[in-house]
């Protein structure tokens, strides 16, 4: 069981700018009894950190905040690594802007009107992969299945589902050479909800 860092241990910053809202997702939490970690004590590690307006979506690792944008790049690094030491496993942060975010949510390539929104996914990349990794991904891996690489976001459509294709967050995360953490539609929705309006998802 891991405890919350000690006031002797925070890190709090602050840094001059406006303050905005991000999205931080946290890779591999609570999949199939593995690298538990309750959300309630990952938003306290955000808190421990000086972020404010904290709230989380479900248990897969989803957390906004606001914090200003110098202080915000910080994050990924300082609660990645206060998770390593408390709970004693690594969990990469990756972290997107409001306007990032919007940027996503608006530019899925294969949305549409005859599109079953639970097929459509979206992979978020740590860094912008090489264009030699991109041509690493096999387009034929998954028959049926579509991928688009725009930046540091894969955006995917699953034909059959995201249980039955082998275009997998892990074959993505290991072919790009690159974090990636995978988000369906319906979640990357809630997500701009969470840096828009401020409000606890349990």
């Amino acid at each position: 069981m891991g405890a919350r860092l000690s006031t002797s241990s925070r890190v709090f910053f602050w840094c001059g700018g406006a303050m905005g809202r991000y999205v931080a997702l946290l890779r591999g939490i609570n999949v199939g009894g593995h690298r538990k970690l309750p959300m309630k004590r990952a938003v306290a590690l955000f808190e421990d950190h000086g972020c404010t307006d904290v709230t989380h979506y479900i248990q897969s690792g989803n957390i906004a905040f606001s914090a200003t944008a110098a202080a915000a790049k910080r994050v990924p690094a300082l609660v990645a690594g206060s998770i390593a030491d408390v709970e004693g496993f690594d969990v990469p942060v990756t972290l997107r802007s409001e306007r990032e975010l919007a940027a996503v949510a608006r530019a899925h390539p294969f949305a549409g009107a005859d599109v079953d929104p639970k097929m459509l996914h979206v992979a978020f990349l740590g860094t912008r992969p090489k264009p030699r990794a991109i041509a690493n991904i096999d387009p034929e891996r998954s028959p049926g299945d579509l991928f688009e690489v725009r930046g540091r976001e894969v955006f995917v459509y699953y034909e059959r589902g995201a249980g039955k294709t082998k275009l997998t967050n892990d074959y993505l995360e290991k072919q790009l050479g690159v974090v990636s953490t995978m988000r369906n539609w319906r979640t990357v929705g809630r997500l701009m909800s969470m840096v828009t309006v401020h409000e606890e998802h349990a």
